[in-house]
């Protein structure tokens, strides 16, 4: 049965493990490991925005910071099946993240919201930046007439995306926050004070000098990486993309309750 109102933490866990936002994801272990892989061999795609050099070129400590954030099973022997994010670190990271929302409330900051997965998490990120306006916080507007070579970057309620024949477009690209932090510098604009997004859109945003938090899966290493090097400055670890978005209700319920937004 959904959850009505504000879960206790217990209850958000039990939650994210029955609707396997975290506990036993759908991301298989052969994946998450692949996708290691790619990051350590350099394969931009999957640096998500962010510039990593040569210090993450062993696979083998991209999994070690990953079972140490996420709760992924840090044996690098077991190669295929089911693997896991552990509950209790993501509610962790959302109360980090709930810290860090209500010193934007409470210095009235300028956030700004984007989503490179909006089948999954775009109502959380509208939720959230919603809940900033009632508090006082200047929701940034992205310049009018953006576009990368995948498409063009919109506003949706208040969160930005890439669109692309008229479809809202999932990427891990950290061009389109490139373009928006361009195009406000371009027109004279402060940039946020906070940026709250995932994939590339955060990575890019935290590489840039912006604060950054945001949410990944545990097949995209790179901005726990990130946090580990403190370029962002908080990441929840989730499933990005579970059977219904309406399954993160009650975890930006909690998210919204944790920072004293409702």
């Amino acid at each position: 049965m959904p959850i009505s109102g504000t879960p206790s933490r217990a209850q958000l866990v039990d939650h994210l493990v029955r609707t396997r936002i975290a506990g036993d994801v759908a991301t298989p272990r052969e994946n998450n490991l692949s996708h290691y892989r790619q990051l350590a061999n350099g394969v931009r795609n999957y640096w998500l925005g962010l510039e990593l050099g040569d210090r993450w070129t062993d696979e083998q400590d991209v999994l070690a910071v990953m079972a140490e954030r996420v709760g992924v099973n840090d044996d690098p022997e077991y190669r295929y099946g089911q693997d896991t994010i552990d509950p209790e670190l993501t509610v962790d990271a959302l109360d980090r993240m709930a810290a860090r929302l209500r010193k934007a409330a409470e210095d009235r900051q300028r956030v700004l919201f984007a989503t490179g997965h909006p089948g999954g998490l775009l109502d959380v990120h509208r939720a959230t930046a919603a809940a900033l306006r009632a508090a006082g916080c200047e929701i940034v507007v992205i310049p009018d007439g953006l576009q990368t070579d995948e498409g063009y970057v919109m506003q949706f309620a208040d969160v930005a995306v890439l669109e692309h024949g008229a479809t809202l477009w999932h990427t891990h690209s950290g061009e389109p926050m490139r373009a928006v932090l361009t195009g406000l510098e371009r027109e004279g604009r402060p940039l946020p004070h906070l940026v709250v997004a995932d994939h590339g859109w955060a990575g890019y945003a935290g590489r840039h000098g912006v604060d950054s938090v945001g949410y990944a899966d545990c097949n995209d290493p790179a901005l726990f990486l990130a946090e580990s090097e403190g370029t962002v400055q908080v990441v929840v670890p989730l499933d990005d993309h579970v059977v219904s978005p309406r399954h993160y209700d009650p975890m930006t319920a909690y998210l919204l309750a944790a920072a004293g937004l409702v």
